[in-house]
């Protein structure tokens, strides 16, 4: 930094009509680097695919993560010459959390690209989800519409924002009871960031072994075996179970499902015994 032309201390203050110069850096270069990922692909055309995205997996770029991402399978598999959206998120059209697995639409060209995000937009797009939750839930079946919003002082999370979070909506009805826990199938109408995890931990129901918004849940349980096993769950149970749009070429409603993972069967049938 010159002032005046000078080389200063960092300790000078500055005075009035004082001319500052100041030498910034390039900005770096941001490329999506392509990259040969193993991809789960239960359907393909020329308009689409439809893939089962696994836990653990970040759906694109972002802070500090710039490789090993589902966009940068994408960049490898897909037609570079037919590209759609961003070119950092090629033919992404929604998301689903890093610990979240199941089915995802991706687009394989601009009018599909703007077709599908429309739907999105529209609340067209049907999404069934598969939940475990901490306690028994009274409530059989029941609806949360709550506004979500950036946590005021922990920025990363999202939270129930009254005054200035968007609109959520999330329906939710119990398919399964343990003696800890609740099995949920959960259909959202909107996508809001964290959405169902942010709703279930609202009703003081968080996902297990979610835990960012979990609160240690697992140690409240007084079963150490079961704190064991959540622990090494590695992930929080949700999954994207079923997806349901209308075909960008064809107009015809067409719809997906996924079975849970075997990691998380097997965890179900632990826990019945457990719990």
């Amino acid at each position: 930094m010159l002032v005046n032309s000078k080389s200063t201390k960092p300790s000078y203050r500055i005075r009035s009509n004082d001319v500052i110069e100041i030498e910034l850096p390039s900005p770096p270069v941001i490329e999506l680097i392509p990259e040969e990922i193993p991809l789960d692909i239960i359907y393909e055309d020329k308009d689409l695919l439809v893939l089962n995205k696994p836990s653990g997996l970040v759906v694109h770029p972002a802070a500090g993560i710039d490789r090993g991402t589902l966009a940068n399978g994408l960049a490898a598999y897909l037609d570079a010459s037919s590209a759609s959206g961003s070119p950092m998120r090629p033919g992404i059209v929604h998301r689903l959390d890093r610990d979240t697995s199941g089915l995802m639409v991706v687009a394989k060209n601009q009018p599909s690209y703007h077709h599908l995000t429309q739907q999105f937009a529209e609340r067209k797009v049907k999404k069934e989800y598969i939940a475990l939750v901490y306690r028994q839930v009274e409530k059989l079946s029941g609806t949360i519409d709550l506004p979500i919003g950036r946590h005021l002082n922990q920025r990363t999370k999202m939270a129930v924002m009254a005054k200035t979070g968007r609109p959520a909506l999330t329906i939710y009805k119990v398919s399964k009871q343990f003696a800890n826990f609740s099995l949920l199938d959960i259909e959202i109408k909107t996508g809001r960031t964290h959405q169902i995890r942010v709703h279930l931990a609202h009703i003081n129901h968080p996902v297990v072994g979610d835990e960012v918004y979990g609160n240690n849940r697992s140690k409240q349980l007084r079963n150490k075996k079961l704190e064991l096993a959540i622990n090494d769950l590695n992930r929080h149970f949700l999954h994207a179970a079923k997806l349901e749009f209308i075909h960008p070429s064809t107009n015809e409603l067409i719809s997906f499902s996924s079975s849970l993972p075997q990691q998380l069967e097997e965890f179900l049938d632990n826990i019945k015994v457990d719990s």
